[in-house]
């Protein structure tokens, strides 16, 4: 009841819309929350939303929080509440959260930049240092209270910034109760606004993103970062990094941090990758095998046998000569160059990145951010029921199920997520199942009855490419749906795990969501890679899956349909999370002041045009995470495919930088600052694959790839003893690659329907002709190429992998400047508490010998009156 002696202040609009205080113009507004009039609401509403907000109001100014409300201007059903936090308050919770805070000015000196010659030039691709100075570099400590005079205090209300403010203001409202019932306790701002008491709650964005401030007090932050970082003008400059993080928090800085080293490192990628397709676009025209499927008088007059059972006719092999010559840009030696470039460039990425990111846990000041200092979830506070000893402290704690409990939660976890991955693999073979029966009525389609011209009705449409593209279409179209689907389900199985911490929290959803990505997004993939065409038997006995006949794949092999399929799939996936990021929130914005267009002239506080702004997502900064860590496994695991992979990757993040930066301060409400130390669980899943990329990539090049065949014939069947030339040559490479099948030797259920008369016919593989004792068995080129691709991938793997463990051992993690300044900082913050402890020492020994004096003193006095007497 005491709670009900709190009554917040209702005060009207001052007229003054850039203001970021109270009417008072004193107390900084840390906060807002909205809420609808009781008075116009419904009646049967009126009384627990009423109750429950007034209760949650009252134990926010017991916290020692104070409030200002204010009607809306446009709206008179809206209350806008205003939340500051006093200075006793900042201090006591800047302490509960650890928060770091400077001591003294850093006083190291900085290391000059090899390249500080070049700085006249570097200058133009930095923010303007006039709009955006560089932030002075402080020794810090995490605040003490009772030690508050050792911090660098130069000005109380700018001591905490915004950002630290807001942080502080969240945990309070996290925490603060709004019902007791009994014993039972509901408690946070989230579950007010779950259940409608609330509207919104927010904190200020500090002016409009395209318009000064006229209050001379706000920084116009928010405006520096759109004109120096989101404005599309600014595409080619770095990101003002700091002000980023002093805006946003850590959490959001370390993000777009991680982004723009990635874009910056995918450039180097990106130019190699460039320069080896420019290499295989040259050489098409001059690959001999190429040349070979082109040439009437060789590819022409060789007949290939039917693709598919009775329905399939023969066709010649030049009519796949324009697939061929787009072959030969992928498929090269230039590629299996690149693809041992990118094996270490990974390699390379990660460690370069590792010291980038110890370098910003300093200077962010979250190198000791430990998993102790992070709060408790208010949901798993909540519900902390059962008692448990702490095998860290020996204290006594509470904790919301036992072993066994969290044993169930996380096994219904795994099944489910299992679940969902069967489901994946299920639709990837009803894919399978679709491009095995598409197959036949494109071959039927695409290929002429006439025996004098078999070849495809358009030149540059073959039967395979055909069920390629439309199966990856579907296949795109289904990732989506699941992906829609799956994201719910795996929200509701990490709610119902009730992780300890929101790192614990995004961690675990963090697992669940690549699992299920991986599998929704690399299966098809995988699929092409190296199960597609690897089990097809021979024409008189081929190999069935059910009751269709396995697919085959090109004369020249898989490679271009896999490239293909990732370009699709890169291309619409990129286009789909633009449309769904960036679209929808305008859209939905301009409705909606379309709506309220009416009231354009009026004067618009500040807390009001951010209220018209689209919620930022608890989940956003997760989603940009796995958009971008699924491009990176689309860039690392099947880049021997497509070169040019890094380089649309590079492109497309130099507008997602953008896209991202211009979102977050155009769109959406100002985000509530988090801490973060590093991108989280996200670093062991990029190293995962980078080590799984390495194996991928050595095993497209010999399975996928056709060039360990080439290189077989070239340097062993060319020449004595196999072949007939006389120096090394890839010239009747392709017959040599093509065994002989004899059209007597179909049985009833394959032979095609028309025989034109043919009594031989072609396929892509290495078997004895007809007539030889072991016919249609594997002959000696057969097994002289699988030795050389396994031999292939043991040396390729145990070279990249000698070579990645060599880079990650003399690149050390943490720069030496960096370990130097943290020895620096700990030795400060020691001295501090010596000093501080000496001080107590010295005043409680100072208040023992002068209480010592005085009793002295009084003995002798008394014994002195003694004596008198």
């Amino acid at each position: 009841i005491c709670y009900y002696y709190h009554i917040t202040i209702r005060l009207p609009f001052n007229n003054r819309p850039d203001s970021l205080f109270f009417n008072d113009g004193i107390r900084r507004i840390d906060f807002i929350l909205v809420y609808e009039d009781e008075d116009k609401k419904e009646f049967d509403k009126r009384h627990m939303s009423q109750r429950r907000r007034e209760f949650f109001e009252a134990s926010l100014m017991s916290m020692g929080l104070e409030l200002e409300a204010t009607k809306s201007v446009l709206d008179d059903k809206l209350m806008f509440v205003k939340v500051h936090m006093p200075w006793d308050v900042l201090c006591t919770y800047a302490e509960v959260l650890h928060i770091k805070v400077p001591i003294q000015p850093n006083d190291l000196s900085s290391r000059t930049s090899p390249w500080h010659f070049l700085s006249c030039i570097t200058k133009h691709f930095y923010p303007s240092e006039k709009l955006i100075s560089k932030e002075a570099e402080y020794f810090t400590a995490p605040f003490e209270k009772a030690q508050e005079e050792f911090f660098y205090i130069k000005d109380k209300d700018l001591f905490f910034t915004p950002a630290m403010r807001s942080r502080m203001a969240y945990y309070i409202l996290s925490r603060a109760p709004y019902e007791l019932r009994g014993n039972i306790k509901k408690f946070g701002i989230n579950k007010l606004l779950d259940g409608g008491v609330y509207k919104a709650a927010y904190p200020l964005h500090d002016c409009r993103f395209n318009v000064k401030s006229k209050d001379d007090a706000c920084p116009n932050e928010r405006f520096l970062l759109y004109n120096e970082w989101a404005h599309p003008k600014s595409f080619y400059k770095m990101q003002p990094l700091d002000l980023i993080r002093k805006y946003y928090g850590e959490k959001i800085g370390i993000y777009f941090a991680w982004l723009g080293f990635y874009t910056y490192m995918l450039a180097l990628a990106a130019v190699v990758g460039l320069g080896c397709f420019i290499y295989g676009y040259k050489t098409q025209e001059t690959s001999t095998w190429s040349k070979e499927v082109c040439d009437p008088e060789i590819g022409g007059q060789i007949v290939m046998c039917p693709q598919c059972d009775k329905f399939c006719n023969y066709w010649r092999l030049n009519s796949t000569c324009e697939a061929s010559k787009k072959l030969c840009i992928f498929d090269n030696f230039g590629t299996l160059v690149f693809a041992v470039f990118m094996s270490i460039w990974v390699t390379l990425f990660l460690e370069f990145w590792k010291r980038y990111q110890a370098r910003l846990e300093y200077e962010w000041d979250t190198v000791e951010f430990l998993e102790q200092e992070e709060p408790l979830r208010p949901e798993y506070e909540a519900k902390c029921i059962y008692e448990r000893k702490n095998p860290i402290t020996g204290m006594k704690e509470k904790v919301p199920y036992t072993a066994c409990g969290r044993c169930v939660r996380v096994s219904i976890g795994i099944g489910t997520v299992l679940f969902w991955i069967l489901l994946i693999v299920a639709s990837i073979v009803a894919v399978m199942v679709y491009r095995l029966a598409v197959f036949f009525a494109f071959s039927t389609s695409l290929r002429n009855q006439d025996l004098k011209t078999l070849e495809p009705l358009k030149e540059y449409v073959t039967p395979q490419m055909a069920t390629t593209v439309t199966a990856s279409l579907i296949n795109f179209v289904i990732i989506m749906i699941l992906n829609i689907l799956y994201e719910r389900v795996a929200i509701w199985i990490t709610n119902f795990e009730l992780p300890r911490t929101k790192t614990d929290y995004e961690n675990s959803l963090t697992l669940k969501m690549f699992l299920f990505q991986f599998v929704n997004y690399y299966s098809s993939c995988f699929y092409i890679a190296f199960a597609k065409g690897k089990s097809v038997g021979y024409p008189g006995n081929p190999v069935y899956l059910g009751r269709y006949r396995n697919e085959e794949c090109d004369p020249g092999g898989c490679l271009f349909e896999l490239t293909t399929q990732l370009s699709i799939i890169m291309g619409g996936k990129a286009i789909w999370n633009n449309i769904q990021e960036v679209l929808l929130p305008w859209v939905k914005n301009l409705i909606l002041r379309h709506c309220k267009r009416g009231d354009a002239e009026s004067t618009i506080p500040r807390w009001e045009q951010d209220y018209r702004l689209q919620p930022f997502s608890n989940l956003g900064l997760f989603y940009e995470y796995l958009e971008m860590v699924i491009q990176f496994g689309f860039v690392t695991l099947f880049v021997a495919s497509f070169p040019l992979a890094p380089a649309l990757a590079l492109v497309n993040n130099l507008f997602e930088i953008r896209v991202d930066a211009w979102k977050i301060l155009t769109q959406f409400r100002r985000i509530v600052p988090e801490k973060a130390q590093d991108i989280g669980a996200w670093q062991p899943i990029l190293q995962g694959i980078t080590i799984l990329a390495v194996a991928t990539n050595a095993m497209i090049m010999a399975f996928t790839s056709d060039m360990i065949p080439r290189l077989v014939y070239y340097w062993s069947f060319s020449v004595y003893p196999y072949g007939g030339h006389a120096n090394h040559t890839m010239q009747g490479y392709i017959n040599s690659s093509l065994s002989i099948f004899n059209t007597s030797d179909f049985t009833e259920d394959s032979m095609p329907q028309e025989s034109y008369n043919i009594t031989t016919c072609r396929y892509r593989d290495f078997r004895y002709p007809p007539g030889h004792p072991r016919q249609y068995e594997y002959n000696v080129y057969y097994w002289h190429v699988i030795a050389a691709k396994m031999a292939f991938i043991i040396v390729v793997e145990h070279i990249v992998y000698f070579t990645k463990f060599i880079l990650s051992y003399v690149i050390p993690d943490v720069p030496y400047s960096v370990k130097e300044q943290i020895k620096r900082e700990k030795y400060l913050t020691q001295k501090i508490l010596h000093e501080t402890n000496l001080k107590l020492v010295t005043k409680h020994m100072k208040l023992d010998d002068d209480e010592t004096t005085k009793n002295t003193e009084d003995d002798v006095s008394k014994e002195g009156m003694d004596l008198d007497f």
